[in-house]
């Protein structure tokens, strides 16, 4: 089954949006996090861990992967698909200083706006070995 045009763009801008998000720039200004993240923002990070909104802009800029020096965010993998009007899934895998992740966020666009937002995201480790790809 092939993608409507606007499922492709909508798709795109959310692929956009995560990968600003894993940007060390982005992640270190509270304020270019806040444009991306929604206010109803909710994260299972890969710790297990929940965090909120407040929580996350208050943390994002100490968080591993925000450092100009430190190890970057790896990507790979990003597939997405629009799950109704205004959200859009995606998943996806990283790479953080050896650590493997897998990732799945949602991303919503609220009737009016034209912004993308991530409402939802959920990191779960992969364990040592095992080989990348889905079952």
């Amino acid at each position: 089954m092939s993608q409507e045009p606007q499922d492709s763009t909508d798709v795109n801008a959310a692929i956009d949006g995560e990968l600003r998000l894993l940007d060390p720039a982005v992640r270190l200004s509270r304020a270019l996090a806040a444009t991306l993240l929604d206010p109803e923002f909710v994260e299972v990070g890969a710790s297990g861990k929940r965090w909120t909104y407040e929580e996350m802009i208050a943390a994002l800029p100490d968080l591993e992967g925000g450092g100009a020096d430190g190890p970057r965010i790896e990507p790979s993998e990003m597939t997405g698909v629009v799950l109704a009007p205004g959200l859009v899934h995606l998943m996806y895998e990283t790479v953080l200083d050896g650590r493997r992740a897998r990732r799945s966020s949602l991303w919503r666009r609220r009737a009016g706006e034209t912004a993308w937002r991530l409402y939802y995201h959920q990191g779960t480790p992969v364990p040592g070995g095992e080989g990348s790809g889905r079952a």
